[in-house]
């Protein structure tokens, strides 16, 4: 089969002039002989929209109730791309996520795929037709819909793209490809022919908002090919792929910040074994992300534990952590909102010395304070103060002559 799975973002189908653009882009891909699987995003804002939709009606919606009003924005934009096509002399048809077969377990808001079952997918491409798939969504083993969490509709794509062996992935959105670091924040940000699946799935993690870092994750497992894209132009984009022995030859690949970070402190906590098993296992039952940690010396039995989490799983961390106050006796839990994850990745680093030293020297000669440190074998990242991030970040290139 030759086949193309194209992903069109929220921003690409943003208004009824914008999905007919984009019906057109699908049409051209037909044109060259392709089979092709459209999988969309919510319009614009409609995602925000109905989250804030839900919270005038009540401050913590159900996970099942959440996932059964947000699946509906994707799908309102699976309707109205597949008329679009339609209109235009093509044959499409619209199908949602479990319709598609998108197999999930069973969490819900930040679900994961287990199956893809395309038969529907297949029988639909063997008439001749485009198929529109709703992104963002599936059903689970318990036959509930559920979502896949922020910008899932990249994972749907991949997943599709691997489940039926499609050439490319496509991932249309409103740039031109994976930068340097954001063009918005560094003007001279370059543009990146290709990048491999770990470079790109570290900078996803750490807040490059081009790519889900899930969808990434996938495709190295499963090595999808990803080529991102404007929706907006023809221009050749970012492909990224498995990586190959010239890309480790340049040291830093990009920049990175994610702002949507904060930072919780357990103080006076008893310093013994099975205490850590305890605290972040209870955060685990709950789902939420921890990403950075940090544990102070011992000083008299006890000691200070902080971590990051996801600013939206706040609450939650908050309140896992005083649930296990009266089981490990600790003194206090503090937040701290204020905080923004800088990174730096490169393939380079595993065979060059010196990048970390280089990194705190920038932001030392900017008067830019490091509160907590995590480092990987091709990344770096410095937890700074939320109002100095983008500072960092223009350091932090300039630095390393990223321009």
């Amino acid at each position: 089969m030759n086949l193309i799975v194209q992903k069109y973002g929220g921003t690409s189908l943003a208004t009824p002039d914008l999905i007919k653009r984009a019906a057109w882009r699908v049409i051209a891909c037909k044109k060259q002989g392709y089979d092709v699987i459209a999988v969309v995003s919510a319009m614009g804002n409609t995602t925000d929209e109905l989250i804030d939709l839900a919270r005038k009606i009540t401050p913590n919606p159900g996970g099942r109730e959440l996932d059964m009003l947000l699946s509906s924005g994707e799908r309102i934009s699976m309707a109205l791309l597949s008329m679009a096509i339609n209109s235009m002399g093509f044959n499409a048809v619209s199908l949602t996520g479990s319709q598609s077969g998108i197999i999930t377990d069973t969490v819900h808001t930040k679900a994961r795929i287990k199956e893809i079952k395309a038969q529907r997918v297949l029988e639909e491409l063997a008439k001749g037709k485009i198929v529109i798939v709703a992104g963002f969504q599936g059903v689970s083993l318990e036959r509930e819909i559920t979502t896949l969490g922020r910008g899932g509709s990249d994972t749907t794509a991949v997943a599709l793209a691997y489940a039926l062996k499609a050439n490319v992935c496509e991932i249309l959105t409103d740039v031109d490809g994976v930068y340097t670091a954001d063009p918005r924040v560094v003007p001279e940000a370059r543009k990146l022919d290709v990048i491999s699946y770990e470079e790109m799935l570290e900078l996803a993690s750490s807040g490059a908002r081009v790519l889900n870092s899930r969808s990434v994750e996938f495709a190295k497992q499963h090595g999808v090919v990803i080529h991102v894209r404007s929706s907006f132009n023809d221009n050749i984009g970012t492909i990224i792929k498995e990586e190959d022995e010239s890309m480790e030859e340049i040291l830093v690949r990009g920049v990175t910040y994610d702002t949507n970070e904060a930072k919780v402190t357990i103080r006076g906590v008893p310093d013994r074994p099975g205490i850590a098993a305890k605290i972040f296992g209870k955060l685990a039952q709950a789902n939420v992300n921890v990403d950075m940690i940090i544990q102070n010396v011992s000083d008299s039995g006890v000691t200070d534990m902080s971590f990051t989490v996801p600013d939206s799983e706040l609450k939650t961390a908050l309140e896992c952590g005083r649930q296990l106050r009266d089981e490990i006796d600790f003194k206090d839990i503090v937040a701290d909102e204020d905080i923004a994850k800088v990174s730096i990745v490169g393939t380079g680093m595993r065979t060059h010395s010196g990048v970390a030293a280089s990194m705190f020297e920038a932001l030392a000669k900017n008067n830019i304070n490091i509160e907590m440190i995590s480092t990987s074998e091709i990344k770096i990242s410095c937890v700074v103060r939320r109002s100095r991030a983008e500072e960092a970040v223009k350091a932090l290139h300039k630095a390393f002559e990223l321009g």
